[in-house]
């Protein structure tokens, strides 16, 4: 069977137009869904040097040739975009259901063009495409405006990915949120979106019946019982969510806290775990679509927070929670919950309160700028207050929403080193002290810090003949460690060889907790096989690489036409002083150390070491040497 065709809808907002396009499968091939479709199709709309909120810049929401299938962890959707948040290329990955039914309408890939002069939605039926009035949605938060769309239109079953009042109001990590609870978080494209007057993309329920191996697909997708049964951290996942990791990365020493000021939280932090959660205000473990994992936590307080909104995962107990010195569970599913109902990015938003409270605390920042606003480390009210700031951009947070490296040079030079992020991107958190390649990648990876974007460097001290080990050693990596805290050539290796994978991985919109390298129920092998059954793939493990390798540089040229260089693959200066506390107090990065890691990556990527641009060589080898055409 040949590579399947990629149908691709554009829809071009100021004109009001939709037009039906189709891409090759021999092409498709060579991108093969989600950001490395959505670079292939931006790269050769986008003009270098748009700014991110005109209505120059491209939207597009791509899925893969394996959306939508009868398998655990397909059902995903990219987001590619100029970043408004970086200005690197933006990359934001979700879950749900959504995904999975724009696939089975037979759209791979949507191009949202120009800007509307008033607020629209997108309303997908099949090849029917209809651009509708939305200005009675405009302002109404996550959960009224899905309920309204499903009402006008007489269909509860649709499924719509929508922004909130912070997208409207472009906050420059504003997200786009389907299920009212899964999030394109990271980059801010949930301001690209409401920068051009569109509310929503609305598409209508639907199923896919063209499976190519129904009996092979059936047998691969069955065996996820057998391997939750025996796979103790998926297992965990399922039970606890993510927010799982809480207590053993404060026992460890390696939680953020206080604006990473400190390691671990000095009291509370079993308040945030995942144990907690579930043995208190959890009320349902939701899943994605035909995934078995049900990683979803739902929650609920009564009176204060509503199960439509999901409930946090480790992510945003650690960054609404001990990056801000807050450790009330029901305070940060209260800041989720916000989050989720204006269409903000925890992460960020977590990052840059916690900046914010810094530079309070530090006199940078006074109560008459922060509206009377006590905002320091801890304070409950605070950081509710905030939020809702931001989203609004209203008094402080006109300012906290350009993210938190724009806010620091606004304030003044001693602010910037408080700025904890990567190209303007908050840091997730996983402290490098503790994982250093994991570090190497937030330093290098194209649309800033990013932790899922490589594997994590504790899956190398696990036994050689762990399964981890053993998947690993298909990617090529065999070195084993004692010491995780090293960073040296092996390991340098390990973080790209890893990273390429995950690029396809994010290629073909499968979710990394169900298909991965190491821990996950699915390991390369099986990959290969769901390419076969899946969609009749004949294909390699050398050949998925490749597809992963070539996302990343096309990543990386997107940036260099930008203006982006090795001076902005960089770790915040704090990341590089000795833990002050906790178990492994005095646990430091080595910045030569750390400098020779860099150089090391790019002369294993193929990229010019004082550039990071990659060498027209390279190009070559991945068939990209149209690139050279586009500069």
């Amino acid at each position: 069977m040949s590579f399947p065709d990629a149908n691709i809808l554009e829809v071009d907002l100021g004109k009001g137009s939709t037009t039906r396009r189709n891409l090759p499968g021999q092409t498709y091939r060579l991108y093969p869904g989600g950001s490395a479709l959505g670079l292939y199709l931006l790269l050769h709309d986008l003009k270098p040097g748009v700014e991110p909120l005109s209505e120059e810049n491209i939207l597009v929401f791509s899925v893969s040739p394996f959306t939508g299938l009868p398998i655990s962890g397909q059902s995903r959707m990219v987001v590619t975009t100029k970043s408004p948040l970086t200005g690197t290329i933006g990359d934001s990955q979700a879950g749900g259901y959504f995904p999975a039914n724009l696939k089975a309408n037979n759209w791979d890939a949507i191009v949202v063009k120009g800007k509307s002069s008033e607020p629209v939605y997108i309303m997908i039926d099949g090849e029917s495409v209809e651009i509708k009035p939305a200005g009675h949605l405009w302002g109404k938060v996550t959960g009224v405006a899905d309920s309204m769309i499903k009402q006008e239109n007489n269909d509860d079953s649709l499924e719509i990915a929508q922004i909130g009042p912070a997208g409207e109001n472009m906050v420059r990590f504003a997200c786009i949120i389907n299920m009212n609870n899964r999030a394109n978080g990271r980059n801010g494209t949930g301001a690209v979106m409401g920068s051009k007057n569109l509310k929503a993309i609305v598409v209508k329920k639907a199923r896919r019946s063209d499976v190519f191996d129904k009996k092979g697909l059936s047998s691969l997708a069955a065996s996820s019982r057998e391997r939750l049964k025996i796979n103790e951290t998926v297992h965990g996942l399922g039970l606890y969510g993510t927010a799982s990791e809480v207590i053993g990365f404060q026992e460890a020493g390696f939680l953020a806290t206080d604006n990473w000021n400190h390691s671990l939280m000095k009291n509370g932090a079993e308040n945030l775990d995942g144990t907690t959660m579930s043995e208190t205000i959890l009320v349902k473990r939701d899943n994605c679509y035909a995934c078995s994992v049900r990683c979803k936590r739902v929650v609920e307080i009564p009176g204060k927070v509503d199960p439509l909104y999901g409930g946090p995962e480790y992510e945003t107990c650690a960054s609404l929670g001990a990056y801000c010195g807050i450790n009330n569970l029901e305070t940060v599913s209260i800041a989720n919950q916000l989050c989720n109902m204006y269409g903000i990015d925890t992460i960020s938003c977590g990052g840059t309160i916690a900046f914010a409270m810094e530079c309070y605390e530090k006199g940078l920042l006074t109560r008459d700028q922060t509206g009377d606003i006590d905002l320091r480390f801890g304070n409950n009210e605070a950081l509710v207050q905030t939020i809702e700031l931001i989203a609004k951009r209203e008094g402080i947070g006109a300012l906290l929403a350009e993210g938190s490296k724009v806010a620091a040079e606004t304030i003044g030079h001693e602010a910037v080193k408080l700025s904890i992020s990567v190209k303007g991107q908050e840091l997730p958190a996983h402290m490098p002290q503790m994982k250093p390649a994991l570090g190497l990648i937030y330093a290098v990876n194209p649309f800033g810090a990013d932790h899922q974007s490589s594997e994590h460097d504790p899956s190398l001290v696990m036994p050689e003949e762990s399964e981890e080990r053993i998947r690993l050693a298909q990617l090529g990596v065999h070195k084993g460690y004692d010491n995780p805290y090293v960073i040296d050539d092996e390991k340098v290796r390990f973080a790209y060889l890893s990273q390429c994978f995950v690029s396809v991985i994010d290629s073909l919109c499968l979710c990394q907790f169900v298909w991965g390298s190491t821990w996950q129920l699915y390991g390369p092998s099986d990959l290969v096989e769901l390419c076969r059954e899946g969609i009749g793939w004949e294909t390699s493990l050398y050949e998925l690489m490749l597809a992963g390798e070539r996302r990343l540089n096309m990543m990386r040229f997107f940036n260099a036409r930008e203006g982006f260089t090795a001076e902005d693959d960089y770790l915040p200066d704090r990341i590089f002083e000795p833990l002050p506390d906790g178990p492994n107090k005095g646990q430091i990065i080595d910045r030569q150390r750390f400098d020779e890691a860099l150089k090391t990556y790019y002369e294993y990527a193929g990229w010019h070491v004082n550039s990071g641009k990659p060498k027209d060589s390279t190009l070559a080898k991945l068939s990209l040497s149209w690139l050279l055409d586009l500069s």
